[in-house]
């Protein structure tokens, strides 16, 4: 039995690489600088995974912006917008200008679009195809690496996306064919890709080919077969590590089987099911199946009795040797290392594992898989145990009162006092607007004297008084900009808040916070999710001494801003414990009694933001109507509480919501607002096509 990572993240732990790429954007250091720093995290993480004792170590998973704009530079997949670029750029100016757009020396080249990564809070860069594409082999990051990792003596596998998912990862750029359709040209370079890793000595290959989870027509599921036959043909002595994400193979196992690969990767965290559909299988022949185990989405420590029940399973069906431990998929999507976290309540932090702390769990678990038996596993083993057992009982995380109110919402709690036809006629009398009402989205920009408030006040430089007498200085201040504009809705500008989802978790029960747990979210910028740990509740108020003290300051109506609680489950770690539905609701009700306490304050306009609500879609269409269900109650359970005089808004942007729009109707908000400016107005269409009845 052996162990192997998949990827791992590449901000460095202090966020390094953010601020080196910052930097040198900004012109304060050097290419050679930027590049010394890269070398220096890429060092760093593989000696780390050596030295904890991963037998296989990824590389390549290393990217100064994104893992998907490094496959489409290696394979010459520039759109022609940048062709002039390249007689003036360098490959990495030229790189950066294709993720961040080119405005200088007389060029405007706007950036390749961006969207997120299957269903987690990862952005990738869409690749760009015309019908008549030609792919050469043109970058050297791959092979690069890898003999950096080789000098270094790192048992390293080289780590790419599969061509068929980098084709279904991108978007036509003209009409006329299909991308998947551009196999035969992109193939040779992907043969010429394998063959030179090779000629480095490469042994094992991981190719991550994450649409294999996905709804695949039968023509992409053929083009699977022919590409893995092409590969082992041209380069029979390369052994292939296949590797999926996120979901289970299901209806596309058959397909999976066929595909001549040594070793077939199973995400068993998001589908654990698959590891019996596997073995019964009579296809598996004598694939290697690596089991991924450890949750490299989240950042709760892994249950060593359940891991090693699964292990056992495999091992008794197919033997120790063809067995191997892993993440379930990339640990790009977990922050660096828990030992940087210095104020987490210990009790929370017992319950943890980031990034290294995985890779620790990983090799324990091979090694009480493979029957070794010490005190220092033993203790390990008796660790994991008794945190678990700690978490079922804490009484951080169980509030017996949520639990309670849970257990009596009632159907007329999701719905408002009448239907939206009697609202709006209440509303338009009371509120008196003109016939096009002109409003703004809510948060003002956070200037740099903004965010030195709150450092200050963190520090302790600012009282709290002081702190808010500057913020009712700003929000007066964004007032009279907007009545002199003449907007006809307004809003207090959101100066308090650090982040819509972080303001509120720190303000409900429940939520937990970390210094460091920084993720990436994409390019240079980092995020840190909130961990939601407990029970949520609302034992104060969020947001009503703002909005109340801005409405008091103006004649004007004044909007009260909710971040909705589909949202704040989406943008956070989210406790495995129980189902997500459940937390979900928890949330709703906190952000309802939110919602009754603006509209007692004399709020009469309140926009909940449910931005997150398509991307909280499973991969799989047939899982869409029970989310969709919950979802959408969430919303109404949290807005629905209130008179008919009060104006129930939402936002959403950058969400193309043209498949879910019966979904957003039912959602029976007062109004909708929605993105367009991005998308070329293209949003609009779903209301061409469908009766939107609010």
């Amino acid at each position: 039995m052996q162990n192997h990572n998949l990827g791992y993240p590449r901000i460095g732990g202090q966020r390094e690489l953010k601020k080196a790429c910052e930097n040198y954007w900004a012109g304060k250091i050097n290419q050679q600088a930027l590049l010394q720093e890269a070398q220096n995290i890429r060092k760093n993480n593989w000696l780390t995974q050596k030295e904890i004792g991963i037998e296989l170590i990824p590389v390549n998973d290393f990217s100064f912006y994104d893992h998907v704009l490094d496959m489409s530079l290696l394979v010459g997949a520039i759109p022609e917008r940048y062709h002039p670029l390249m007689q003036n750029l360098s490959t990495l100016d030229l790189y950066f200008a294709m993720a961040r757009g080119y405005q200088k020396d007389g060029f405007d080249v706007t950036a390749m679009e961006m969207t997120k990564w299957f269903d987690t809070n990862y952005h990738y860069i869409v690749p760009e195809f015309k019908k008549n594409q030609t792919f050469q082999l043109l970058g050297s990051k791959i092979f690069d690496e890898f003999a950096e990792a080789k000098a270094l003596n790192i048992p390293a596998k080289p780590v790419l996306i599969g061509a068929v998912s980098y084709l279904l990862l991108g978007k036509e750029k003209e009409s006329g064919f299909a991308r998947i359709d551009l196999i035969d040209a992109l193939l040779p370079v992907y043969i010429q890709i394998l063959q030179k890793l090779q000629a480095q000595g490469a042994t094992w290959v991981q190719i991550d080919e994450p649409y294999l989870i996905m709804d695949l027509t039968e023509k992409e599921r053929q083009v699977f077969v022919k590409v893995y036959t092409e590969i082992k043909k041209q380069v029979p002595e390369l052994k292939i590590i296949l590797a999926t994400y996120f979901e289970g193979y299901r209806d596309n196992l058959p397909i999976a089987l066929q595909l001549p690969v040594d070793v077939l990767h199973l995400d068993l965290v998001r589908y654990p099911n698959q590891l019996e559909e596997v073995l019964q299988n009579p296809n598996l022949g004598n694939k290697v199946l690596s089991l991924g185990v450890v949750d490299g989405r989240n950042i709760w420590k892994n249950d060593f009795e359940q891991s090693l029940q699964m292990i056992a399973k495999a091992v008794s069906q197919v033997g120790s040797e063809r067995v191997w431990i892993a993440p379930s998929c990339s640990l790009l999507h977990s922050p660096y290392d828990l030992d940087y976290e210095q104020k987490l309540n210990p009790e929370i932090k017992q319950w943890l594992a980031f990034a290294k702390q995985k890779l620790q769990e990983i090799v324990t678990l091979t090694r009480l898989a493979s029957g070794e038996n010490s005190e220092e596993l033993n203790k390990a083993l008796q660790e994991n145990k008794q945190a678990h057992q700690n978490r079922k009982t804490s009484a951080l995380i169980h509030n017996p009162k949520v639990k309670e109110r849970l257990q009596t919402i009632q159907e007329s709690d999701f719905n408002r006092k009448s239907p939206f036809a009697v609202r709006q006629k209440v509303q338009k009398e009371r509120f008196k607007l003109p016939l096009f009402p002109t409003t703004t989205i809510g948060s003002f920009p956070q200037t740099n004297e903004v965010r030195q408030l709150r450092a200050k006040l963190k520090k302790g430089e600012l009282s709290q008084q002081q702190y808010e007498a500057e913020i009712e200085k700003a929000i007066v201040e964004a007032i009279r900009i907007q009545e002199e504009i003449g907007l006809d809705v307004l809003v207090h500008g959101e100066f308090e808040r650090n982040d819509m989802v972080e303001y509120f978790g720190e303000l409900l029960d429940g939520f937990a916070f970390t210094e460091n747990g920084w993720v990436q979210s994409y390019g240079s910028r980092c995020v840190k999710p909130p961990i939601i740990f407990g029970d949520v509740a609302r034992s104060k108020d969020l947001s009503v001494r703002w909005s109340s003290f801005a409405q008091q300051n103006t004649q004007k109506l004044m909007k009260g801003m909710l971040t909705g609680p589909v949202t704040i489950l989406q943008w956070s770690f989210v406790r495995n414990d129980q189902p997500r539905k459940e937390t979900t609701f928890q949330i709703a009700l906190a952000i309802r009694d939110e919602v009754l306490a603006l509209e007692k304050s004399g709020i009469q306009v309140i926009q909940i933001d449910e931005p997150a609500i398509r991307e909280g879609l499973p991969l799989r269409k047939q899982d869409w109507a029970e989310y969709l269900d919950w979802a959408v109650k969430a919303f109404r359970l949290a807005s629905s509480g209130v008179e008919d005089h009060t104006q129930i808004h939402t936002h959403m942007c950058y969400s193309e919501f043209n498949d879910i729009i019966e979904h957003i109707a039912a959602m029976d908000a007062d109004v909708i607002t929605i993105e367009t400016s991005r998308s070329e107005m293209e949003l609009l269409k779903a209301f061409n096509d469908f009766k939107y009845p609010n």
